[in-house]
C-alpha cells in the first residue's frame, strides 16, 4: 500500500509535505507531485502537512480519486525528486479547493 497525491495539488503544488518525508518519495512536475509507490514506505506523516489536503492512503482515496493511484505511478518516472520545500505556485491560494483541475495536470 502507498500514499497518493491527488487533484487538488494540480495547479498549487504546495511542498510541505517534501520535507517530513523520511525516504524522499516525491517527484516534481511543473504544476504537481506524485508520490512514487514503489518508495513511499506507508508512514502517512505527509498527510497532515499537506495544506491542501491533496493526499490520501490508497485505501482511503474518494472514488472519485482513484484514478490519482495510476497517474502517480505513471509520472514517478517522468518527474523529478524533490526532497526540500519550496514555494507554491504563484496562485496556488486561488486553486485549492476548486474541483475539476485534472485537464490542468501538466504532464510535462
Amino acid at each position: 500500500m502507498t500514499h497518493v497525491v491527488t487533484e487538488n495539488c494540480i495547479k498549487c503544488k504546495y511542498t510541505d509535505c517534501v520535507d517530513v518525508c523520511p525516504v524522499d518519495c516525491f517527484k516534481e512536475g511543473p504544476n504537481f507531485l506524485v508520490i512514487d509507490p514503489d518508495e513511499c514506505i506507508d508512514c502517512a506523516v505527509c498527510v497532515p502537512e499537506c495544506p491542501a489536503n491533496a493526499i490520501y492512503s490508497e485505501d482511503d482515496l474518494p472514488s472519485d480519486q482513484k484514478q490519482f493511484i495510476e497517474i502517480n505511478a505513471e509520472l514517478t518516472p517522468k518527474f523529478a525528486p524533490i526532497s526540500r520545500a519550496h514555494e507554491p505556485l504563484p496562485d496556488a491560494d486561488e486553486w485549492n479547493g476548486k474541483s475539476d483541475k485534472l485537464q490542468f495536470l501538466d504532464r510535462g
